[in-house]
C-alpha cells in the first residue's frame, strides 16, 4: 500500500469540485478518507479539508496525485509531477495526446517552478515559448513543426471556477432560461456591472447580431455607443449591413423601421446599401464623407470603438470591412481581450459561442435572446461563466440605455 496525506483549499464545496475529486480517486483504485473540514461560512471564504489517501500502489497513488494537481490542488505533494512536453510533427498538428486547454486559469509546472497561462483560450494547445517566455494557447491551425507541446495531464493545474450560488435550496423560477424572471431587475443589475466594469478600468465588449436592428434597438444602442458603454463591438456583416440600410432608407429587410410595413421595392435596400459603402471604399470613409450619417456603425466610427465584422457563407456583398478568412477573424477578435472585463451578448447564436471560445472563464458574461434555447447552448459550449437574460432584444437595450444614459434622445 502507498500512503499519503494531502491537504485541499478552496471553494470546494460550492464547486462541487470536492466531490468530484473524491469520484476520480475511488476511479483510480485509491481511497480517501476525510480526516478534517473546515467550511467557508460566507460565499466568498474558502474551504479547507484534509485527506488520508490509501493506494494500493505507487504507481496508483502518483495518478491520484496527478489529478489533484490537475484541479489546482498541489498542497501536500513534495514535488508535483512536471508536464510533458512533445515537438509538434507537422504545422497544424498536435503530437498524439495533447493536453486540451479549458477557459479556466491554468498553470504548467515545468522546470522546477509554475507558469501561468495568461491569456487562458479553450480548445487549444500549451506551448513552450524559449528565452522564459512561458507556455501560450495555441489553436491547432497555427502550431508549427518543432513547437514543444504539452502532452498529458501531468503537470497541469486547473483553478475551478466559482460557482453562482442563490443562497436557497429551492426557489421558483430559479433557471438561468426562465422567460419569467423580472427583467427591469435584471437590467438594472446589467448596468451595475457595467459602471463597476469601467470604473475598474476595465472595457465592456458587445457582440450583437442582425436582430437587434430587426427588433428596433439600433437606435438604444447608438445611444450607448455614444455616451461611451460599448469599448469594442463583435458583429457579422447582417448588422452592419442592416444598421446601414436603416440609417439610409429607414428600413430594415426591406420593412419601415417606424410601421414595420413593407416598402415598395425595400426588397433590395440592404443590397443599395453595400452598394453604397463599397463605392466610397468603406464604412469609415463613408461616414466621413456624409453619406452615412447616423447609426450604430457610425457611431462606432465617430467614438473610435474598436469593430470586427466577421463573416459568414450567407453574407451580401460583404462590406469592405467584413473579414472573410475566418481564421483572420479569429485572430482579430483575440486583440485586446486581456482588457475586457464584462461582455454582453445580445441577439446572435454562432458570434456569441465564437467569441464565448475564446474568453477566460474569469470574464462575466450575459447572454440576451428571445430564445431560451440560445441561452443555455452558450453553457452547452463550454462558456459557464455566462449568465442568461430571455427577452427582446429592443426591450433589454432602451431599458439598459434609460438606466446608463438617461430618458433623453
Amino acid at each position: 500500500m502507498a500512503t499519503r496525506d494531502v491537504i485541499l483549499q478552496g471553494h470546494l464545496l460550492d464547486s462541487l469540485i470536492l466531490s468530484k475529486i473524491l469520484d476520480e480517486i475511488a476511479a483510480a483504485g485509491a481511497r480517501a478518507e476525510v480526516r478534517q473540514m473546515v467550511v467557508g461560512i460566507e460565499a466568498q471564504d474558502e474551504s479547507t479539508v484534509a485527506l488520508h489517501i490509501d493506494a494500493r500502489s505507487s504507481a496508483v497513488l502518483e495518478r491520484v496525485m496527478a489529478r489533484l494537481t490537475h484541479h489546482g490542488f498541489a498542497g501536500g505533494v513534495p514535488e508535483p509531477p512536471a508536464a510533458s512536453l512533445l515537438p509538434a510533427p507537422a504545422d497544424g498538428v498536435f503530437p498524439e495526446g495533447f493536453y486540451s486547454t479549458t477557459n479556466l486559469p491554468t498553470e504548467v509546472y515545468h522546470q522546477g517552478r509554475w507558469w501561468p497561462v495568461d491569456p487562458i483560450e479553450m480548445d487549444c494547445g500549451l506551448c513552450f515559448q524559449a528565452e522564459g517566455a512561458g507556455f501560450v494557447c495555441r489553436p491547432i491551425a497555427k502550431v508549427r513543426a518543432g513547437d514543444a507541446v504539452v502532452v498529458g495531464e501531468a503537470g497541469i493545474a486547473v483553478q475551478p471556477s466559482e460557482r453562482h450560488m442563490a443562497g436557497e435550496s429551492f426557489s421558483f423560477m430559479s433557471s438561468e432560461a426562465s422567460t419569467e424572471q423580472p427583467k427591469a431587475a435584471r437590467i438594472h443589475a446589467v448596468a451595475q456591472a457595467m459602471r463597476a466594469c469601467h470604473a475598474q478600468g476595465r472595457e465592456i465588449l458587445w457582440v450583437v447580431g442582425p436582430a437587434v436592428v430587426h427588433t428596433g434597438g439600433g437606435e438604444s444602442l447608438e445611444r450607448l455607443v455614444h455616451d461611451g458603454w460599448v469599448d469594442c463591438l463583435y458583429t457579422g456583416n447582417a448588422l452592419a449591413v442592416h444598421d446601414i440600410e436603416e440609417a439610409l432608407y429607414r428600413t430594415a429587410l426591406g420593412r419601415d423601421t417606424t410601421t414595420d410595413r413593407p416598402v415598395d421595392g425595400g426588397h433590395c435596400h440592404h443590397l443599395r446599401a453595400i452598394n453604397r459603402i463599397r463605392a466610397v471604399g468603406s464604412i469609415g470613409a463613408a461616414c466621413d464623407a456624409g453619406v452615412l450619417t447616423r447609426g450604430v456603425m457610425h457611431a462606432c466610427h465617430a467614438r473610435g470603438v474598436r469593430t470586427v465584422i466577421a463573416g459568414s457563407i450567407r453574407d451580401d456583398g460583404p462590406l469592405p470591412e467584413t473579414l472573410t478568412d475566418i481564421l483572420v477573424a479569429q485572430d482579430a477578435m483575440r486583440v485586446g481581450l486581456e482588457r475586457v472585463g464584462l461582455c454582453l451578448m445580445v441577439a446572435t447564436t454562432l458570434h456569441a459561442i465564437a467569441v464565448g471560445n475564446l474568453l477566460p472563464a474569469t470574464v462575466p458574461v450575459v447572454l440576451v435572446d428571445i430564445n431560451p434555447a440560445v441561452v443555455t447552448k452558450l453553457a452547452d459550449r463550454g462558456t459557464g461563466q455566462g449568465q442568461g437574460l430571455v427577452t427582446d432584444a429592443a426591450f433589454f437595450l432602451s431599458a439598459l440605455a434609460r438606466e446608463l444614459c438617461g430618458d433623453g434622445g
